[in-house]
């Protein structure tokens, strides 16, 4: 239940793929921890890891319920 979407470059047809595809696995599993990371240059590592971070966080808060 934990995914985490990674694209890279800003590919608009990945993001839209990306975004359809959550869409539908939320209305399958409402409870899906879903965290999109972009991976081009212009996107900062830290911003990138934090995401991920707060990803993981709710997943282990999640687990603890």
């Amino acid at each position: 239940r934990n995914i985490i979407s990674t694209q890279p470059f800003g590919c608009l047809p990945n993001h839209i793929v990306a975004k359809g595809m959550e869409n539908k696995i939320k209305s399958i599993h409402p409870d899906a921890n879903i965290v999109a990371v972009d991976y081009d240059p212009g996107a900062s590592e830290a911003n990138q890891l934090n995401r991920i971070k707060l990803m993981m966080s709710t997943a282990f808060k999640n687990l603890e319920e």
